[in-house]
């Protein structure tokens, strides 16, 4: 029992320092990999809040479950990304086999002066918008589904709804839209954090 202890504190330890050495000589169990501390974390969840990608890698190369959650449901990703750890983040989001996290609707709103200057911008839709007189400096939001509407709330007030191409590229490259991942939202190592890690 004493020697159990020992490897699951060794463990515990070099995934807190991010001593991927040590993971690699300890080669934890699968049983290992699993166990919960008092906090409902597990040893790549550790990792993970403490963010160093060669801990995690050592982790998952020895086995441990990147889509196991704690006790409030969190996945070793979602831990690095509250974080702040991006390299180790992408890692376990790879690894785990996700394109990002779970999908939330996002809008960015415009002028209608600015969208009004696609070429291809539907008459109907300028009547929508200017039946209601809109100011020239009126918002107007473009979704993650590159519909554009009236209201901020998705399919509601629709000014346009078809998503072409050349609609695409114009919010794109005109009016430099695209819908943020989760990486995006995690300030780059240059910027200051002062991050604080919940552990139950």
């Amino acid at each position: 029992m004493a020697a159990e202890q020992r490897r699951r504190d060794a463990l515990a330890e070099a995934c807190r320092t991010g001593d991927s050495r040590a993971i690699q000589e300890l080669a934890p169990t699968a049983a290992e990999l699993a166990a919960r501390d008092e906090h409902g974390w597990s040893a790549l969840d550790r990792a993970a809040g403490s963010g160093d990608p060669a801990t995690v890698a050592a982790l998952l190369t020895a086995g441990a479950d990147p889509t196991a959650t704690t006790g409030d449901e969190r996945t070793p990703y979602e831990i690095a990304v509250a974080a702040g750890h991006r390299a180790a983040a992408a890692m376990l989001r790879q690894s785990a086999g996700q394109e990002s996290g779970n999908w939330t609707p996002y809008c960015r709103a415009y002028p209608v002066g600015t969208v009004r200057a696609y070429p291809g911008w539907p008459r109907e839709a300028e009547r929508s918008v200017d039946d209601g007189s809109p100011e020239p400096g009126a918002l107007v939001y473009v979704h993650d589904d590159f519909t554009v509407t009236s209201s901020i709330w998705p399919g509601e007030d629709v000014l346009l709804a078809e998503r072409t191409p050349e609609w695409e590229r114009f919010c794109c490259e005109e009016l430099g839209f695209s819908v943020p991942d989760d990486l995006d939202l995690i300030p780059s190592a240059s910027e200051p954090t002062d991050v604080r890690v919940n552990h139950g």
